[in-house]
């Protein structure tokens, strides 16, 4: 696995205080409470290197106020049913398939990319890539993206 390519999910008293305040910063100008990253980090006292060091490296989690939908990359050997294997373990999941691509496959082995919106919550994600990645021909599962 690439280095420092792996997500955690921590509860908020164990994450740095510094990380913490790149997320304020970062909502600060999503927002549009601030109008400049100097504004933001010195609205949370932080310096600005800090924030351009971490600013893409730390997300808060949503588990339910902006949604369910998660984007899953999955790479797995091209046979025929593979697929198919797959699509039926996110149905057993009662999570709805909002868009998928598949890469044309390079030596046997596709790159597939899976937008699921998880009905009714996210909870059951990690059961749901545990199984998919015991599917027959699943090489890994990330989770690319969760709102």
């Amino acid at each position: 696995m690439e280095t420092g390519s792996r997500l955690y999910v921590l509860r908020e008293k164990a994450v740095p205080d510094v990380l913490l305040r790149v997320v304020r910063a970062k909502v600060l100008l999503e927002s549009g409470k601030t109008d400049s990253v100097q504004e933001a980090v010195q609205s949370v006292g932080l310096s600005r290197s800090s924030f351009y060091k971490y600013r893409d490296d730390i997300f808060e989690y949503h588990e339910s106020s902006r949604g369910h939908t998660v984007t899953l990359v999955i790479q797995l050997d091209d046979e025929p049913g593979n697929l198919s294997l797959i699509l039926t373990v996110i149905a057993k999941f009662n999570a709805n398939i909002l868009t998928i691509h598949q890469s044309i496959p390079v030596n046997g082995i596709a790159a597939l990319t899976l937008s699921v919106d998880m009905i009714p919550d996210t909870s059951a994600l990690p059961e749901l890539c545990s199984v998919i990645e015991e599917s027959q021909g699943v090489h890994y599962v990330k989770v690319l993206s969760g709102i």
